[in-house]
């Protein structure tokens, strides 16, 4: 039971290091990973955190304040 708590406290601890990282960080890692699976035409964009639109949300950044959407469709350089 203990160590079930204990993972929990730890993946707790990871999601929020996590979101403090860089938008821009986030950002070119989600494309890095995009690019070596292969995937064309996307758009990545970084949006505040009370977005509520068709682009799927991909991550977290800036301590939250920020989110990092994906769209399916042209990419923009």
């Amino acid at each position: 039971m203990k160590s079930t708590a204990l993972l929990f406290a730890l993946l707790a601890c990871i999601s929020q290091a996590h979101a403090m990282q860089s938008c821009e960080e986030l950002k070119t890692q989600v494309a890095t990973k995009l690019d070596g699976k292969g995937v064309k035409g996307y758009t990545l964009e970084i949006v505040a955190a009370d977005y509520s639109g068709d682009a799927k949300v991909v991550g977290s950044c800036d301590g939250g304040k920020k989110k990092l959407t994906y769209t399916r469709g042209k990419k923009k350089e």
